[in-house]
């Protein structure tokens, strides 16, 4: 492990612990707030209670920041070797393994605090999410599919939605709503895996960019098909206008641009093809948004 050389400063400090949490890159925080917006919208058809709004993007900022302290500390040893990510606190040494500890933990109880003012069954659930977030980090060292991980760990956020809207566990909406995340998660996540699967293949590192192989581009297509189609279903279920399916239509464009930044597999284009996932998820927020607003 590389480590300063000299001792940092409390600005220093402060700098690497937002670093460590990500909060200069917000787009993880994205991601998992999208799915988790459609999935408040829906399940309390159009107009979600202010304060479990509230709850639900703190908690996801939250949860997110603490999913990434416990992700460098399980990669502390191998983030050095990574070129994407050798400069990361933990990598660099400007924060130790326990600090990162503390952080998670801090941050975890956090979200667990504010899940308390939601009902006994969310409450029961985030038990879960909580698990799931400390658990993906090391998975990438067992099996070939963290990314899977990963999606229900992100899209365990839609059935706590609709238990905290409803009270009661999800109808088929909220379900399909969870699968098109983990599949949409998969996708997103893979491309990410791209970047990093010559520097993975060298340390030994799993991921589902180095399972697929040479069909990593075709299978990412079929998993964006998978969550077009189902939320397509979900569509017809909740009786969805035009402009729901025309937020769908601006995702399936922006998926076929991806297609397109992945097509020689180039680790920068690989990144701006997981970047603009973010305009996904708000295309399709959007059109839930302008279908609520115009039925009203």
């Amino acid at each position: 492990m590389h480590t300063l050389p000299h001792s940092p400063g409390f600005l220093d400090k402060i700098e690497a612990y937002a670093r460590l949490i990500r909060l200069d890159k917000p787009i993880g925080i994205l991601l998992l707030l999208w799915p988790t917006l459609w999935a408040l919208w829906i399940a309390s058809d159009g107009t979600p209670d202010r304060h479990i709004l509230m709850v639900f993007i703190a908690g996801v900022t939250v949860m997110r920041s603490a999913g990434c302290a416990i992700n460098d500390y399980a990669d502390r040893e191998i983030d050095p070797l990574v070129e994407r990510t050798r400069r990361r606190p933990l990598a660099t040494g400007i924060i130790s393994p326990r600090e990162a500890l503390i952080v998670f933990t801090v941050l975890a109880l956090i979200a667990f605090a504010l899940v308390l003012s939601l009902n006994h069954l969310t409450q029961m659930m985030s038990i879960g999410a909580i698990l799931l977030a400390a658990t993906y980090p090391f998975m990438k060292r067992f099996h070939h599919l963290p990314q899977v991980h990963l999606g229900i760990a992100f899209a365990w956020a839609v059935p706590m939605a609709f238990t905290a809207v409803t009270g009661d566990l999800p109808d088929r909406s909220g379900w399909l709503i969870f699968l098109a995340f983990i599949c949409w998660t998969v996708a997103f996540d893979t491309m990410y895996a791209m970047v990093d699967r010559d520097d993975d293949l060298k340390i030994g590192v799993k991921s589902t960019a180095i399972l697929f192989g040479d069909a990593d581009r075709a299978i990412i297509g079929a998993l964006q098909g998978m969550v077009l189609l189902t939320l397509i279903l979900v569509g017809r279920l909740e009786s969805m206008t035009w402009p729901y399916y025309l937020g769908l239509g601006a995702a399936t464009v922006l998926g076929l641009y991806q297609q397109f930044l992945i097509r020689q597999r180039d680790r920068g284009d690989c990144l701006r093809a997981f970047l603009n996932n973010n305009y996904v998820g708000m295309a399709i927020f959007a059109g839930i948004m302008a279908h609520y607003y115009l039925e009203g």
